[in-house]
């Protein structure tokens, strides 16, 4: 069922505001993440090859989805960019690790034109929310990007808010886990104003793809490692 919450449209208005949520078998945190969109803002769920009914269940939901093939963080939220049409879009994980209800405090500033891009800084709920080695490594990147990049960030987060045809004009190329790091070099490299607001991060709903192992930690340190390189 669609509801009014997450409807394309309300009496023929485009929504002010869309919410890419990268997805990958998320099926177990959907509901409440959906549940929690704020009213007036639209879901679009970027499914990314889930195999536990995620899409469906999304669809169900009243979600927009979009089926992504190609698998990677950042070629989900693109192709979500891509299928959003309101002015500011947000992008929030869709594992429940991030609460939605805090999306309109990202937004005001960039609705105001006070800001052009807002990024969630996380504040883990209990230390074991977030691993100690992802902790550590968010921490490395952070600090690289500050001193090499002088972007004004202590966290990559994963929950933003922007214009989106200004996101889309910054050509952010990378598909997999560099995606937020890249967009936050190019965002600084084109003078923007970046801030931060502090979110709440939870227990998420399963196993994490990233800071769920050390491995897969590895391997997003490896994608932005790649993105440092290539920053002037």
């Amino acid at each position: 069922m669609v509801t009014e919450r997450q409807s394309p449209t309300i009496s023929g208005a485009v929504h002010p505001v869309d919410v890419v949520l990268p997805c990958l078998d998320e099926a177990a945190a959907l509901p409440w993440v959906l549940e929690r969109i704020p009213v007036g803002y639209r879901a679009i769920v970027a499914d990314n090859g889930s195999t536990d009914g995620s899409a469906e269940l999304a669809r169900a939901l009243g979600a927009q989805v979009v089926d992504v093939p190609v698998r990677g963080y950042g070629a989900a939220v693109h192709a979500g960019l891509l299928a959003a049409r309101a002015p500011v879009v947000c992008v929030c994980d869709a594992d429940a690790s991030l609460d939605p209800t805090e999306l309109p405090r990202l937004v005001a500033p960039v609705a105001a034109g006070e800001a052009d891009l807002v990024v969630g800084r996380r504040r883990a709920v209990r230390r074991e929310v977030w691993p100690l080695h992802a902790r550590t490594g968010n921490a490395i990147v952070a600090h690289q990007l500050r001193r090499r990049g002088g972007v004004p960030v202590r966290d990559i987060g994963p929950m933003r808010a922007a214009r989106r045809e200004a996101l889309l004009a910054l050509g952010v190329v990378d598909r997999r886990f560099g995606y937020p790091l890249e967009l936050l070099a190019r965002a600084a490299a084109a003078d923007w104003r970046i801030a931060e607001v502090d979110v709440a991060y939870l227990p998420r709903r399963g196993r994490s793809k990233v800071t769920g192992t050390a491995l897969g930690t590895a391997r997003a340190v490896r994608d932005m490692s790649a993105v440092l390189r290539s920053m002037p």
